[in-house]
């Protein structure tokens, strides 16, 4: 396991976390986005947990890697999912939003295989 990955999976799950918060406590500056792409209100704390799992999955995954490489995957799904909502919303100049996100656990996947 590289110092790379040990630094940038934890700094992954921190952001993927506070991406997790912001939904549970429906900051305005996200829940205005999710009305914009027709996402329903009642599925926001269910994305909100889901992110929540993702970022514990990658600390877990340190420790256990199984846990983190679902726990990666599942957030690759979700983030491209969030792409694919943004397009489908016509919103394009939203796309790098969750891309932002998507970046550091494509990066962590990345170097999980370099070791």
């Amino acid at each position: 396991m590289s110092t790379a990955y040990l630094v940038v999976t934890p700094l992954a799950a921190i952001w993927v976390a506070y991406s997790a918060v912001s939904v549970l406590i429906r900051a305005r500056w996200v829940t205005k986005s999710l009305e914009d792409y027709g996402v329903p209100g009642s599925w926001w704390p269910w994305l909100g947990v889901l992110k929540a799992l993702g970022a514990a999955g990658l600390v877990v995954g340190i420790f256990v890697p199984v846990i983190g490489i679902a726990a990666e995957a599942g957030l690759v799904v979700y983030f491209v999912g969030a792409v694919v909502t943004v397009v489908r919303a016509h919103w394009y100049a939203h796309i790098p939003y969750p891309l932002l996100f998507l970046a550091p656990v494509v990066a962590s996947i990345a170097l999980r295989l370099a070791t």
